[in-house]
């Protein structure tokens, strides 16, 4: 669906990129090929295409942003009339922020840790619109704030960026983009880690703030269904080419290349429902509790926040049962609580009808039989470690197995997950991609053939052809060893395709829980009915194409709910 009117056909172009060409160095391997494509006042532009097809650099390109060694070959940017590529430093300084703004992937590392919201707020408007006195960039400041949903803007700006959720950064990164109302917007994958009711709504506020200013915005993503929600036009990049570009619903419908039918091929679907056979559960969660401890404050200290309230969960050999709800809601401090790194407050956790507590005899046994799969691979992978190493960890506590067994079960192991211990053995974490970081993240988990396994956001952080792959390869494996799994994910899509069971959470609480099919298709609750209705879906059509589809009701462009702080 088109957010914004028809544009006149002989409207004249914002922005123009002819022929640019980005290498590694003057004579180096090309990162950019040829690209071209115009973005209209107005207008929005989806740009998408796997990790490393150049999508991110050619957009930093608009803006002078290409990190070094990278250097333009060929071919002209010309922004309002202005060929930026032979810009200066100073001037492109003086554009940056004024004309054209950028939302950032991670607003944690893009905003300052060091200095106050307020103070953010303010840098660019003191550089950009010096005649503003300190009071009326003040009031401005605020304005924004309060239209970007935030309950009490006057304690915004005196808070710093670690006082607010993933979702209330990215408020403010808006905020401070917008606050000099500039001509272009560059939102790069800017909901990648926010929950569907989050994405939602920043993307409505970006919608609502820009088509006021008739700011016109370029959207890189990977998300599929999103840009099919929010853009005009799309342009498909591989390998730094663009291979497709045109209407987005027309493109989304009827595919003209293969590249382009890949990648909506790999967008997650729902596989038919499997029957399991009743059976004792392997995992049996009664009554969970868990309390944050409050923090010592100069004088005093706060209070304990309680996060999970008696919860009670049973998981099924061979079942993948996944935890969704909105950030905050809990899901993982589940897995976490399940997994033996948070102790609980309240309650107990059972192994095969046997207490894990630590003391308990049945400790051991489930520490030994429960496997973890972290989001971030990089961060949980030890890089001094070489990748047969990691994998190898897992088995260093199985008893009765010689050295030489314990080599062969890691190259079995790598070789299920896809990758040669002759050619990937001795490499380290980071001389991997992200999708192979996470298959070594995989094969550590499971190396030991574990009867039960949590995979917390294990593909949030992948492109959609990788994911695909990762989520094919981890059914495979599921089938194939027949642990039992709780899957958490904010991806609905992903749920969607390989959950035998379902259970929301929100407060710390399970709302709701069912089959799949009675979940996505029967939702009782209406937090779960938001939930699901927060991000279109991408249906399949004859011909190879895919056309958005609603799960309910459609969502009109509501105003953003105010967030305290």
């Amino acid at each position: 669906m088109n957010m914004h009117a028809n544009l006149p056909g002989a409207q004249q172009h914002l922005v123009d990129v002819r022929g640019l060409s980005l290498a590694i160095g003057a004579k180096g391997r090309e990162i950019v090929r040829d690209v071209s494509f115009s973005v209209a006042p107005g207008e929005f532009v989806g740009l998408v295409g796997e990790s490393g097809s150049g999508k991110t650099q050619a957009a930093r390109a608009i803006m002078g942003l290409t990190p070094p060694p990278l250097v333009r070959t060929a071919g002209s940017i010309v922004f309002e009339g202005e060929d930026l590529a032979l810009a200066g430093e100073k001037r492109l300084r003086a554009l940056r922020g004024a004309r054209i703004g950028m939302v950032f992937q991670e607003p944690m590392t893009s905003l300052n840790p060091s200095s106050t919201i307020g103070s953010q707020l303010d840098e660019g408007l003191a550089l950009h619109r010096p005649r503003l006195s300190k009071a009326e960039r003040r009031e401005m400041a605020l304005d924004m704030l309060a239209r970007v949903g935030i309950a009490d803007p006057a304690a915004a700006l005196a808070a710093w960026p670690h006082e607010f959720s993933g979702g209330m950064r990215q408020r403010m990164m808006l905020a401070s983009v917008m606050l000099l109302e500039p001509a272009l917007l560059i939102a790069d994958e800017p909901t990648t880690a926010l929950d569907a009711v989050v994405q939602r709504d920043v993307l409505e506020l970006m919608v609502k703030l820009t088509r006021e200013r008739n700011t016109a915005v370029l959207l890189i993503s990977h998300d599929l269904p999103m840009v099919a929600r929010y853009t005009e036009r799309v342009i498909v990049m591989k390998q730094g080419a663009v291979v497709e570009s045109g209407n987005t619903a027309a493109m989304l419908a009827a595919p003209a290349e293969d590249y382009t039918r890949t990648l909506l091929e790999a967008i997650p679907r729902r596989q038919p429902a499997r029957a399991l056979p009743p059976a004792e559960p392997v995992v049996e969660v009664r009554r969970l509790v868990v309390d944050y401890a409050g923090h010592q404050r100069l004088f005093s200290r706060t209070a304990a926040k309680r996060v999970l309230h008696g919860i009670d969960l049973a998981i099924r050999p061979r079942e993948v049962v996944a935890v969704v709800g909105g950030s905050g809601s809990g899901k993982t401090t589940l897995g976490r609580t399940i997994a033996g790194l948070i102790a609980p407050t309240e309650g107990e956790i059972l192994f095969k009808g046997r207490s894990t507590a630590r003391r308990d005899p049945g400790w051991r046994d489930y520490r030994l039989n429960c496997q973890m799969v972290f989001q971030d691979p990089y961060s949980s992978l030890n890089p001094r470690m070489t990748i047969a190493q990691l994998v190898g960890e897992g088995l260093r506590q199985l008893e009765g197995m010689s050295a030489a067994d314990k080599r062969a079960r890691v190259a079995r192991m790598l070789q299920e997950v896809g990758l040669d211990i002759g050619k990937y053995g001795e490499r380290h974490a980071h001389e991997l991609s992200g999708g192979q970081r996470q298959r070594v993240a995989i094969a550590r988990a499971l190396v030991r053939h574990p009867a039960f396994v949590i995979a917390d956001e294990p593909v949030s952080a992948l492109d959609v052809t990788v994911r695909a792959q990762v989520l094919e390869l981890f059914a495979e494996l599921q089938d194939r060893h027949g642990f039992s799994c709780l899957f958490i994910s904010h991806d609905l899509g992903v749920v969607e395709q390989v959950a035998d069971r379902v259970l929301v959470m929100q407060g710390g609480r399970i709302v709701e829980q069912g089959s799949r099919d009675q979940v996505f298709d029967h939702p009782q609750q209406a937090y779960t009915r938001t939930l699901l209705s927060a991000i279109p879906a991408l249906i399949p059509v004859p011909g190879g194409g895919m056309q958005l589809k609603w799960r309910f009701d459609e969502p009109g462009a509501a105003e953003p709910v105010s967030l305290a702080l």
